[in-house]
């Protein structure tokens, strides 16, 4: 009777294991929404109370009910972001593009191993690129041109092997501009109207080199 009751058990967990699971991701997104004002009413669909997130509008979940996009480009919100989209483990696109968002870029977005792209541009982002972005093994389209970003690249992310598109256009950014990995390939277009100091050579100037002139 206790192994009937006990392998009943585990068949409940085993059943709704991925609602468990995405509801970190649901609160992850209603946190999200905390944050941001939304004159449009585009996130009305966002109900908080039920099972995950996987039919709110902007929201594209894979077959077991994890979140793998966020598409919130070009919906006239603002605010902040937060530590909390880094509990979205499986979120493979992160599309903000061209709304009124400020402050940091949460250095908790590294966590995201699965991220093929993340496109913030044409937002207010303020403060450097985090240097967590290293983890990103899997990113293929970086894209946080007009912005008001300031400080140098990392040089962690000549090591982003797959980083197919790079764009860092129109901010405040200073230093001097990687060479090595995929950098070697990108556009100077992508680097355009900062305060580098010209592309990085090695063994002769600090790659921070030009940062402290305003």
């Amino acid at each position: 009777m206790a192994s009937l009751t006990l392998s009943f058990f585990l068949s409940f967990l085993f059943l709704f294991s991925p609602a468990l699971s995405t509801n970190s991701e649901g609160n992850a997104l209603h946190a999200l929404r905390s944050r941001l004002s939304d004159p449009t009413n585009v996130l009305q669909s966002w109900d908080p109370t039920l099972v995950n997130p996987c039919t709110w509008f902007h929201v594209t979940c894979d077959s077991n009910n994890h979140v793998i996009r966020l598409d919130l480009g070009n919906s006239n919100v603002s605010g902040t972001l937060g530590s909390e989209l880094g509990e979205l483990k499986h979120l493979k696109y992160l599309e903000l593009y061209r709304n009124e968002i400020t402050g940091k870029i949460p250095k908790e977005l590294g966590k995201l191993k699965n991220l093929v792209s993340m496109d913030l541009y044409d937002n207010k982002f303020e403060g450097e690129i985090p240097k967590s972005f290293k983890k990103l093994k899997s990113l293929r389209f970086l894209r946080l041109n007009n912005n008001k970003l300031s400080g140098s690249i990392p040089r962690e992310l000549v090591k982003l092997s797959n980083l197919k598109v790079f764009d860092v256009s129109n901010n405040d950014l200073c230093g001097t501009i990687p060479v090595d990995g995929p950098f070697a390939t990108f556009p100077a277009e992508s680097f355009e109207n900062n305060r580098f100091s010209g592309p990085e050579l090695q063994g002769l100037a600090p790659y921070d080199f030009g940062c402290g002139s305003t």
